[in-house]
């Protein structure tokens, strides 16, 4: 397989799980209270949203790039 095709199905995989996911979520704790051996900390979910247009634009890119694969082959 070539690399242009290889990163051609990569970028579909990329734009149908951004199309699926809708953002990237993660969960960090931070300390709340901190005096002396008391310390509380506490989890926050924060999630980085992923534009249904970039979704779009790495598909059509990788649609692009494996077709550009086939005919260069």
């Amino acid at each position: 397989m070539k690399t242009i095709s290889i990163i051609g199905i990569l970028l579909i995989v990329i734009g149908i799980a951004a199309f699926a996911y809708q953002g990237i979520t993660y969960t960090t704790q931070e300390k709340v209270v901190d005096l002396g051996p008391l310390q509380m900390t506490a989890e926050k979910t924060r999630t980085i949203p992923l534009p249904p247009i970039m979704g779009a634009i790495a598909l059509a890119g990788g649609v692009v790039l494996l077709i550009v694969g086939k005919k260069k082959a």
